[in-house]
């Protein structure tokens, strides 16, 4: 839907085909992070335990009672809820003795510390999740209401801006916060021994294209921010 609105919108081609290229670039890491965790997930991890295992040990190494570790349905559904405090890890992952499923687990983990430890980019990033879901249930039909009336009625479309504005934002702040998570499950995975040198360095390279997926997202969002006050400017 988004695209199409670009394309109806006629603004700047070459910030379109930014917006194309990036978006293709974003397919090209997708999929090289499925072919990372599809290789780390045949290797085994030396020491045998398996990502619910290290994702508890992380919870109690870190003094953390309250948060439950749960499995949950698909690939890559990883995530930790911060109201409902629990890590909740694919199927893959909860029952994996792989080297990508404790990357995974332990990463995921340490969103549970950040919260714990009050870690600012996720208080903030934390903040900004409900305006975020009220922005993205308005958005599309603002950006194009708009669009459609962009001579008549600039400001609707100013509008849809500035909420959109505040999905990218909060792409940015994410960023943050998810490279804090992965640092600091491979420093505890290395500093508890769970994995060795060797295995340290599978969980690295996973953990790194995990992470460029939402470098990715976010100057997509940014490409495309752009792109519509570019629309908003030419509205003449």
């Amino acid at each position: 839907m988004t695209h199409l609105l670009l394309m109806f919108s006629g603004g700047s081609f070459g910030s379109y085909f930014l917006i194309l290229l990036i978006g293709g670039i974003g397919m090209l890491v997708q999929s090289r992070l499925k072919s990372k965790f599809n290789h780390y997930g045949k290797i085994r991890l030396k020491k045998g335990y398996t990502g619910a295992e290290v994702a508890q040990m992380m919870l109690e190494d870190n003094g953390i009672t309250d948060v439950k570790v749960l499995p949950a349905k698909g690939f890559l559904t990883d995530h930790y809820h911060p109201v409902k405090k629990t890590v909740n890890l694919s199927e893959p992952v909860y029952n994996s003795n792989s080297i990508a499923a404790v990357a995974v687990a332990a990463h995921e983990c340490g969103h549970a510390v950040q919260h714990a430890r009050s870690y600012p980019w996720l208080k903030l990033r934390s903040a900004l999740v409900p305006v975020v879901q009220f922005s993205s249930s308005l958005l599309t039909w603002i950006l194009l209401a708009g669009i459609l009336l962009v001579k008549v009625f600039p400001q609707l479309l100013l509008i849809g801006i500035v909420l959109f504005a505040m999905t990218t934002l909060f792409s940015f702040i994410t960023l943050p916060v998810e490279y804090d998570a992965s640092n600091r499950a491979k420093k505890w995975l290395i500093e508890k021994g769970i994995v060795d040198t060797e295995e340290s360095k599978g969980v690295a390279d996973a953990l790194k294209w995990a992470a460029r997926t939402y470098v990715v997202a976010a100057l997509s969002s940014l490409a495309t921010l752009i792109y519509y006050l570019q629309v908003y400017n030419g509205r003449r």
